[in-house]
């Protein structure tokens, strides 16, 4: 139910999005697993880090889906130009809770414009893009080492932070800044207010890192840039186990 005064839901309908549908599979999909697969092609990866790679991605992608069409079929909140969608019939109270039979436009020649305004909760495009984005920034981190520091020597420190730490850290935050831009659109289209972007954005990245997790080490690890090794037989059986740390000294766990 809703109200007619609620200035919320009352922003204009945009039929043209910044960030269509099928622009943010490419930016979210398409894009991180080129990346992936040009540069384990590049350091002539083996078939174990091709593959663990790939399915941490599709992991982290179908998941982050599954999660957001699970909290927007149970919310069912609406979204800020839902009274644009809905157009209500005239003479429609304005100070009373009303329900979708006021709604001028047809359930049944547009159905998705009108149903799909009560789906605003969380924002799907920002748990997809900071899901598969938010994965590359990851992958990219772990390949470039980027908070696997060996100590350098007082002399090395500044060097080493301007020209090697600083523009790796910059290059693994590029596509969380473009999943942020794909998020901030969604406001400017009116698709989603703050609060639904913030949660979307926070559902992908926790879905991405415990992806990443599943097959890669912790970034600060001596060994960030190599999946875990498939126990004996992995091939045969089909699954893959973690492996310890080196570094870690003998007999402990893994993170």
């Amino acid at each position: 139910m809703f109200s007619l005064n609620d200035l919320r839901i009352a922003f204009p309908h945009a039929e043209e999005e910044r960030v269509p549908l099928v622009h943010n599979f490419l930016y979210a999909l398409f894009l991180p697993l080129l990346v992936l697969l040009l540069t384990n092609l590049f350091t002539h990866a083996s078939a174990h880090k091709h593959h663990v790679a790939v399915l941490g991605l599709a992991i982290s992608l179908i998941l982050a889906s599954f999660l957001t069409d699970v909290i927007k079929n149970a919310a069912g909140r609406p979204r800020p130009d839902l009274l644009a969608r809905c157009v209500p019939e005239p003479g429609t109270p304005r100070d009373v809770l009303v329900t979708i039979a006021v709604c001028t436009r047809s359930s049944k020649t547009d159905h998705h414009t009108l149903h799909d305004g009560w789906r605003s909760f969380p924002s799907g495009h920002s748990s997809f893009s900071f899901a598969g984005l938010g994965y590359l920034s990851l992958f990219l981190a772990g390949q470039l080492r980027v908070f696997a520091h060996t100590a350098p020597s007082r002399g090395q420190l500044v060097e080493k932070v301007v020209r090697g730490d600083l523009v790796r850290a910059l290059l693994c935050g590029a596509p969380l800044l473009g999943a942020t831009m794909i998020a901030i659109s969604r406001c400017q289209d009116y698709r989603h207010d703050v609060w639904d972007v913030s949660v979307g954005a926070l559902l992908g990245l926790t879905v991405t890192y415990w992806s990443y997790r599943r097959y890669w080490p912790r970034l600060g690890s001596g060994r960030c840039d190599e999946p875990f090794a498939g126990p004996p037989g992995a091939e045969e059986v089909g699954y893959y186990g973690r492996v310890r740390d080196l570094e870690e000294g003998p007999g402990s766990n893994v993170d």
